[in-house]
């Protein structure tokens, strides 16, 4: 069963597969800062110290919210992602969620396939 470490508060739970990391937050009070739960307010904004490659993929409404910038540094809104096999450490800042927070959603280009 994989874990999560929320560096912040110092509090590490055992969580299921495909758990998400704002829903355990919320259910083991891990601490992560949260408000609206989807990808718009940019409150959960954490940065994995460790494990990311047992999270699963960015989700497009990530994309909007954090913009390339963001992303490149390894940030992830907490209530897009979810752990898949392994352990996960992450930890947040005030400064970048107040940042994160103020910024305006990306406008992203839909792909359009031929039929």
């Amino acid at each position: 069963m994989p874990s999560i470490h929320f560096i912040n508060t110092d509090k590490t739970v055992e969580v299921p597969e495909e758990s998400n990391i704002l829903r355990m937050s919320l259910r083991h009070e891990g601490g992560l800062p949260n408000r609206c739960g989807g990808g718009i307010c940019g409150t959960c904004v954490c940065k994995p110290e460790s494990g990311v490659e047992n999270l699963d993929k960015v989700k497009v409404q990530e994309k909007r919210k954090l913009g390339e910038e963001w992303l490149e540094k390894g940030y992830r809104l907490g209530c897009q992602t979810f752990v898949n096999e392994g352990d996960v450490a992450i930890s947040w800042d005030d400064e970048v969620t107040k940042q994160v927070k103020r910024r305006k959603p990306d406008k992203i280009k839909r792909e359009v396939t031929a039929r």
